[in-house]
């Protein structure tokens, strides 16, 4: 059991970590840049990643598979994680870091990372489950980011601020027609369908490449706050959402999304948001460095144990 356990779990997290890896090593040889980077990371957010929601929610029968008891207790933990890192922070000596770390605890990589584990670990008929999960918490991620850098660097956002900020996300307009589509009931051609497709696929290994080539060693150092934010986000925050969803009754593929949801590292984009509003945007990319980096162990031990005590 032990043995099988294993073996799950890296099976699992190797090939994305791998992938994340060959990211390191092709930039350290010159094949990718960090323009590369950086155009495939906007090709990514802009298009392939808007694909690859809005067919596999597009698809789906909301009415009968919708999994409303699993986003309201993710929502809730979420809600929940903010408000506990929000307080945490008002101990930190200096004011510049504080958005930074809550933004860094809290805002997984949910739709690279997060879907990408969740496909490896239970298939890819788990992905429109996955989908609808990132659907309902991508939003309410983006507005209390916001509003977290916004209050920690003393200036009250605008109402008008934050909803542009929403109403312009790529990820949003596609989630937001792709339900009007699913709850209508209405058929799209194959042929949108099949180029869909096609971009969606081109979603988790060139995201996962641009992480790999977006991690830079050098911007980590000795900071108890870098590594409470890292440990907050892939360790601490994972374990109390999945123990809570279990005894809250979630089983199987769902509280199996649940967990690689919450334990993917810091999401990428937490470092533009935190240089356009203001905070400590180095303490961001050491977050996302090290939390990216160390997840691929943290979420393959996570798994094991999950598998091994049958949890999923």
């Amino acid at each position: 059991m032990i043995v099988e356990s294993l073996f799950f779990a890296i099976d699992v997290t190797l090939p994305i970590s791998l992938i994340i890896v060959l990211g390191v090593v092709l930039k350290r040889i010159g094949w990718i840049n960090d323009e590369f980077a950086q155009v495939g990371s906007r090709l990514v957010f802009n298009l392939t990643l808007p694909a690859l929601l809005f067919v596999n929610i597009a698809t789906t029968d909301l009415t009968s598979h919708f999994p409303l008891f699993l986003i309201i207790v993710a929502g809730l933990f979420m809600l929940g994680s903010f408000v506990l890192m929000h307080g945490i922070a008002l101990y930190i000596p200096t004011q510049f870091s504080r958005g930074a770390f809550v933004q860094g605890a809290c805002r997984g990589n949910m739709a690279i990372v997060g879907l990408a584990l969740a496909a490896n670990a239970f298939g890819e008929q788990v992905l429109p489950l996955a989908s609808m999960y990132l659907a309902a918490l991508v939003i309410p991620v983006n507005i209390f980011s916001i509003l977290t850098l916004y209050y920690h660097q003393s200036a009250a956002p605008s109402g008008k601020t934050v909803l542009l900020s929403v109403l312009k996300n790529p990820l949003a307009i596609a989630i937001f027609i792709a339900i009007i589509i699913a709850l209508l009931s209405i058929k799209l051609p194959k042929v949108l369908i099949d180029t869909g497709d096609y971009l969606a696929r081109m979603t988790l290994p060139l995201a996962l490449l641009c992480v790999g080539a977006s991690i830079r060693l050098h911007e980590f150092r000795a900071s108890q706050l870098l590594y409470a934010a890292i440990s907050s986000k892939i360790v601490f925050l994972p374990v109390v959402a999945t123990v809570i969803a279990y005894y809250c009754g979630i089983r199987g593929d769902e509280l199996g999304v649940l967990y690689v949801m919450t334990a993917a590292p810091t999401a990428a984009a937490a470092y533009p948001m935190v240089r356009t509003i203001g905070g400590d945007y180095h303490l961001t990319a050491a977050i996302i460095a090290g939390s990216t980096l160390f997840s691929m162990f943290t979420s393959t031990f996570g798994l094991f144990v999950l598998r091994y005590i049958g949890w999923v």
